[in-house]
């Protein structure tokens, strides 16, 4: 299989760019999209990183009204 493999990628480096690009394209689409339960999933991995961080005093927080405040001024 890891010849094959090698043989087809060495034949798609052959492509011009944009064939190149558009078999890239189709190949990322052909995985599909993400369920809506591994989406939450990865949600809860990433809060549960980030309440562990917090936890052991890797970061700090922010005031609402500091956030808020630059939030704002990005806006202007």
């Amino acid at each position: 299989m890891a010849a094959k493999l090698e043989d087809l990628e060495a034949e798609a480096l052959r492509l011009d760019p944009d064939d190149r690009a558009a078999l890239a394209q189709a190949l990322i689409e052909s995985l599909g999209e993400p369920s809506p339960s591994e989406i939450l999933g990865l949600w809860v991995a990433e809060a549960e990183r980030r309440d562990d961080e917090w936890e052991r005093g890797e970061v700090e927080g922010r005031s609402l009204e500091r956030v808020l405040r630059r939030a704002a001024a990005a806006l202007e």
